[in-house]
């Protein structure tokens, strides 16, 4: 990037609008797991845009879709009967496992987690929501009331009364000392605790895998546990799978298959990888919770012919090829290759993730104080390699993210697992 456009960007664009690096980089071009900047300089890429480019950079397939719907029509609103949206929405319907399940598209996983909070209120008559600490949501006002992760909540105030249960997070907090059925045991009677203090809430929204959070994740099985609860008190489950979803964890095509013995959630959240950079998000429920609304409704943007043509073609792309099973495959083989790494560096903390979704948690040598500066280096020092990777975590952003998309190969996973081994041994 240059001096020029960086200088641009900060006079017109708000000061919290973060970039990531010292010396920001403007991304020109990609194909398959690897992206060039202005400069010509070529990356692997570890995380996909934010975990959107799910398949590949420039896939054939999508771009073909992309480029044949829009030179027929791009967008005409769902008012009118759109085809491309009919067919994606009976594939995601059928693959959600919610039974009479209905789909509604939105422009982002955002949106789509506001429409869920507005199905979950209304079936459900009351405006209070359960979310997992440190859990994140989405920007608007209503998926920020709800987000339990300090550093991306700037305001107290919401439209909705929110209460804050235990267990998103394994290895930190009151439970942290306990093995795995104990700990769900703790979280399942904090729960009871809690709902013996108030009215019950409309609805629990919770990511399986806490993205922003700094991919951790509780024990299998504690949602399901907690939908123990929850249905003898008429509580609605919201599995946000913006992240999680689309065969990610290698192990599940859904997070909340970790977490199946009690069926499929109330309502499924998506978005990001489906699109594989197109804008989708959407929303699936059964049919009378969708259809709980009483209002006119209707969404301009969402289910446009062009990105559904990407959606229909991504998900082909990615069942037919068993992306999920290479998450699976090459997911493992690089987690284990990380932890042996972290075993010879002292501020690793913990190497957790499941398929390509992986976190590498840093703290200060000997403790369990967060170290944001040291995820920043290691950022930095990435990139000098060759290698994008992200950073979240609900202690000051010091947790490394890795998700690169699907198709990666073991050979790549090999080549960047080396480089960042030489970033964390030369920055820490």
């Amino acid at each position: 990037m240059t001096d020029d456009l960086l200088g641009r960007h900060r006079s017109v664009l708000p000061d919290w609008l973060a970039l990531y690096y010292e010396e920001p980089i403007e991304i020109t071009h990609g194909e398959g797991r690897h992206v060039w900047d202005s400069a010509g300089n070529r990356y692997l890429d570890f995380f996909g845009g934010i975990l959107t480019t799910m398949t590949a950079h420039a896939l054939p397939e999508v771009t073909k879709a992309v480029a044949e719907q829009a030179g027929r029509i791009i967008h005409s609103s769902t008012l009118y009967l759109d085809r491309q949206m009919v067919e994606l929405a009976e594939r995601v319907a059928q693959l959600s496992g919610i039974p009479d399940a209905r789909v509604f598209f939105t422009t982002s996983g955002t949106e789509a987690n506001d429409t869920a909070l507005l199905l979950a209120t209304t079936y459900r008559r009351g405006n209070s929501v359960l979310a997992m600490r440190n859990s994140y949501h989405g920007r608007s006002f209503s998926a920020v009331g709800v987000t339990g992760n300090r550093g991306w909540s700037p305001t107290s105030l919401s439209p909705l009364q929110t209460l804050y249960v235990h267990g998103g997070v394994r290895t930190r907090g009151p439970y942290a000392s306990l093995g795995d059925d104990d700990f769900i045991a703790a979280c399942v009677d904090d729960l009871k605790d809690l709902l013996g203090h108030t009215r019950p809430p409309a609805a629990l929204i919770a990511e399986p895998i806490q993205g922003v959070g700094g991919f951790t994740s509780p024990p299998d099985g504690l949602y399901a546990a907690f939908r123990e609860v929850l249905n003898a008190h008429g509580i609605l489950w919201i599995s946000d799978e913006v992240q999680t979803g689309w065969g990610r964890t290698g192990d599940h095509f859904w997070g909340w298959q970790a977490h199946a013995r009690s069926g499929p959630p109330d309502i499924v959240t998506f978005a990001k990888g489906i699109g594989n950079g197109m804008s989708i998000g959407g929303v699936i429920a059964r049919a009378e919770i969708m259809n709980c609304l009483d209002a006119n409704s209707i969404s301009t943007f969402g289910g446009t012919q062009v990105t559904m043509a990407a959606g229909l073609a991504n998900l082909t792309y990615l069942l037919e090829h068993d992306l999920q099973g290479n998450a699976r495959r090459v997911g493992g083989m690089l987690l284990e290759r990380l932890r042996a790494v972290a075993a010879q560096v002292p501020a690793v903390r913990e190497v957790r993730g499941r398929g390509l979704m992986i976190g590498v948690e840093l703290t200060k040598p000997g403790t369990d104080e967060a170290d944001p500066q040291a995820a920043s280096a290691v950022l930095e020092a990435a990139r000098r390699g060759g290698l994008l990777i992200g950073k979240g975590g609900g202690h000051n952003t010091s947790a490394l993210r890795i998700a690169p998309p699907l198709s990666l190969s073991v050979a790549e996973a090999e080549e960047g697992a080396a480089i960042l081994e030489h970033a964390l041994r030369s920055a820490l």
